[in-house]
């Protein structure tokens, strides 16, 4: 064979695309900024504070870790994107030790410990989360009043989900949907989602205030999480890039949604097919964690249908957490039980190699 007819086959990947570990991080990190911006508009420069900590405490604790490591990871914008998340996850006056703790545990702890990017077997922001959860909950749970509500003096600061898990049992009977949760425990709402509310009302379309501050994010919350229209844009970017595909949040967000609608009402005497779908699905950290937490490539399944066993596992559990256990929120806890069964449902889904076929005995 002559030189000019020879073929020269490389090791794989054969196919290769523009797409970088650090480009793609970079990305999500710019698709999560107009919520961040929203959260220390409504909460205060403090909440900047917090975010940046966290930020500088896991380049720190990358930085470290890849050190030892003989490494140099801190350009592939990872930690940046982790240390991100952490912060869009703490309440707006959480004490400033948290956030830091969280960064470092997530990265020391549940990156590099098992190996840096793309051995971690559960999604660290969320595990730097939940550490720091169960370890100072009442720091946890430092809500701030958004500086954008009237008669903010008369009311809870506790988030919606939060207030309606406490205060709600006696009242949600008569309450009959989430319009009537937030108000029969005192809950205030803000001038904007007054303004909207009138707006679509005037145009005989019903929408309460309550449910445009839920939407919009003129809620008490975590930094983040509460403008659920912003977060919502990111997502639409991130797909639009490729980045993240449909399945996980649709499959998430879809299963959750059912589960609410379906028993969510027999808890408070309205029977079967009554749940307050708006209010869970946009009044916590479900849009957060269905778009940007439960999509990381490095925990979830690598196959489109894994990816949808996935989502709706995950929607099953921030369910029952949220409706049936202790805590007003679930999201967390759910998105990392499933990081654990990401390896089974892999294998279970498992493509038949090409030119495969399964006999009695077995494959051949």
């Amino acid at each position: 064979m002559s030189e000019e007819t020879r073929f020269i086959v490389e090791s794989s990947p054969q196919i290769r695309h523009s797409d970088t570990t650090a480009g793609i991080m970079w990305h999500v990190s710019l698709a999560l900024v107009p919520a961040g911006i929203w959260g220390v508009y409504v909460f205060g420069v403090r909440s900047l504070l917090v975010i940046l900590l966290s930020i500088a405490a896991s380049a720190a604790a990358e930085y470290a870790a890849a050190r030892l490591m003989n490494r140099k990871t801190l350009s592939d914008g990872s930690a940046v994107l982790t240390g991100l998340l952490i912060g869009y996850n703490m309440p707006p006056l959480v004490p400033l030790f948290i956030p830091v703790v969280a960064s470092v545990f997530a990265v020391a702890v549940v990156k590099w410990a098992f190996g840096g990017l793309g051995a971690n077997w559960m999604n660290p922001a969320l595990a730097g989360r939940a550490f720091v959860f169960f370890s100072w909950t009442s720091g946890m749970n430092a809500w701030k009043v958004p500086s954008s509500w009237a008669a903010a003096d008369s009311v809870s600061s506790a988030t919606p989900l939060g207030a309606v898990k406490t205060g709600l049992m006696d009242v949600a009977g008569e309450g009959g949907s989430s319009l009537g949760y937030l108000g029969d425990i005192g809950y205030s709402f803000s001038a904007m989602g007054e303004a909207v509310s009138s707006w679509f009302n005037s145009a005989g379309i019903a929408v309460s205030p309550y449910h445009a501050d839920l939407f919009f994010g003129n809620i008490p919350g975590s930094i983040g999480e509460v403008s659920a229209f912003l977060l919502l844009l990111g997502g639409i970017y991130l797909m639009h890039r490729r980045i993240v595909t449909w399945e996980i949040p649709v499959s998430y967000i879809l299963s959750f949604a059912l589960l609410i609608w379906v028993f969510e009402g027999t808890l408070f005497s309205r029977g079967l097919f009554a749940g307050s779908v708006f209010f869970h699905v946009f009044g916590g950290g479900l849009i957060l964690g269905a778009l940007f937490m439960a999509t990381d490539m490095v925990t979830s399944p690598i196959t489109r249908r894994g990816m949808i066993i996935y989502g709706i596992g995950a929607g099953a559990l921030t369910f029952l957490i949220r409706i049936y256990g202790s805590l007003p929120e679930g999201v967390s806890l759910a998105i990392i039980i499933m990081n654990i069964f990401v390896p089974m449902i892999d294998r279970y889904v498992q493509p038949k190699p090409y030119g495969v076929k399964k006999t009695r005995g077995g494959a051949s």
